[in-house]
């Protein structure tokens, strides 16, 4: 039996998974990593995007992350993730509507943005933030779905 790395994912509402996993692989910010037994120790921030489960040599399932943290040892990876859900309940349409709204409200609010006084550019500003990340979280669910789909 090949070696496992016990893998555990929460958010701030749960505790999502716990098991023992062949390889994880984690959407890290400076680029996705893979975990196996016997990882050298890491922490990591990860972006949005999927997290992979190995079983077997192929992807078992993917998660879908919004950003984070992650901790690696020898023997466990551990995620820390802002959101969790299953891939499979990604709903491409919506999240087409959804970023199509969002990036078309982000030059309105840049233009806002111009004319603003300093108070209220503070406002707008995190704002403007808030609505980017929401933006970059959807491409990145429709990145995963594309790569699903391409198996």
């Amino acid at each position: 039996m090949a070696e496992r790395v016990d893998f555990e994912l929460a958010t701030p509402e749960r505790l999502f998974l716990t098991e023992s996993v062949e390889m994880v692989v984690v959407p890290g910010t400076e680029g996705d990593f893979g975990v196996l037994s016997g990882h050298a120790p890491l922490i990591s921030t990860i972006r949005p995007g999927a997290i992979a489960i190995y079983e077997g040599g192929r992807i078992a399932r993917r998660i879908f992350v919004n950003g984070g943290i992650a901790e690696v040892s020898p023997e466990r990876c551990t995620v820390l993730a802002e959101a969790a859900e299953p891939t499979d309940g990604l709903d491409r349409a919506a999240i087409e509507r959804e970023l199509q709204t969002l990036e078309g409200n982000l030059p309105l609010l840049r233009e806002e943005i111009a004319r603003a006084s300093e108070a209220e550019r503070e406002r707008l500003l995190s704002e403007l933030h808030s609505l980017e990340r929401q933006a970059a979280i959807g491409r990145a669910k429709l990145q995963t779905l594309a790569e699903i789909e391409r198996g």
